[in-house]
């Protein structure tokens, strides 16, 4: 079974759930992968996260609930998992901008949120380039920051933490880069649950990898043993880094019979290139075999 396939299974019994209890586990099964990798995965393919995506439609069910039927609204709130008139109150206000009181005396309307159906998009046909590689464990080590998600533009965190590696800092790093990829990268990981909504933050380190012994002030990130997916990505930046990310969550993943797995997603860049427009640069994710 393909995870697209799988995702829709899962849609499907959430659906049929929603007023009840939803784990992310029994939907992860359904979909045949890990939980981590059902919730990365719903996020990129519709572009919000999961717990948001049931809360839209709780609400838009509540709608037609208010309308039809003689429920009260306390009623309504208790079915669609609250537990009080004012805490659904204030979330249906949120979202419709409208009183629910108002929508059942047929003196408001609503735009409410239709179901997802997932389904594979590919565009102009265009190869994507990239390699299985096979690492043991190892450490980034370099200069650590938590920094707010953001999808375009420059991260003035980001840059801020670019400029502590000093030429002195950036030498020294490189001497302890002893595998692969080979020298100064940038790794993210730990993200919040709103990453695909460009909500919350990550930690992010401007470092190296390596397995040497440090002794040295850095910070330090342990990476396990695995299996890592390299995309590259060669073109006008960032334009064409931002693209790249996209289709590996939108084209790549549905259909590979891998998923992501927690770890660092790891940017290379290589240094010599002298048209720093166009520079090739690889996206390193660490995946797992799908097992049906």
């Amino acid at each position: 079974m393909d995870i697209l396939t799988g995702m829709n299974q899962a849609i499907d019994y959430l659906e049929d759930h929603l007023t009840e209890e939803i784990e992310t586990k029994e939907l992860a099964q359904l979909a045949h992968c890990s939980e981590y990798h059902f919730k990365r995965m719903f996020s990129s393919l519709t572009g919000i996260p999961l717990s948001e995506y049931i809360r839209r439609r709780r609400l838009s069910l509540a709608v037609y609930d208010l309308k039809e039927t003689d429920l009260k609204i306390i009623d309504v709130a208790v079915k669609y998992g609250y537990r009080s008139a004012d805490a659904f109150t204030r979330a249906f206000y949120a979202m419709h901008q409208v009183l629910p009181s108002h929508v059942q005396r047929g003196e408001a309307s609503v735009v409410t949120y239709s179901r997802l159906t997932l389904h594979l998009k590919i565009e102009g046909g265009i190869s994507m380039k990239y390699r299985l590689v096979e690492k043991d464990s190892f450490n980034i080590v370099g200069l650590k920051k938590r920094v707010a998600i953001q999808f375009e533009g420059v991260n003035e965190e980001i840059e801020k933490l670019a400029q502590r590696i000093t030429p002195e800092v950036a030498d020294e790093l490189i001497e302890l880069s002893n595998v692969d990829p080979k020298g100064i990268i940038n790794a993210s990981t730990h993200f919040s649950e709103g990453r695909m909504e460009e909500q919350g933050e990550l930690d992010h380190y401007i470092g190296v990898a390596t397995t040497l012994d440090t002794h040295h002030s850095f910070d330090e990130l342990n990476v396990n043993a695995g299996t890592w997916a390299v995309f590259e990505s060669t073109g006008p930046q960032p334009e064409t880094l931002q693209n790249t990310w996209g289709r590996i969550y939108s084209e790549w993943f549905p259909t590979s019979g891998y998923e992501a797995v927690e770890g660092p997603e790891i940017l290379w860049s290589d240094q010599q290139e002298t048209d720093q427009t166009e520079y090739k640069t690889e996206i390193w994710i660490p995946v797992k075999k799908v097992i049906d």
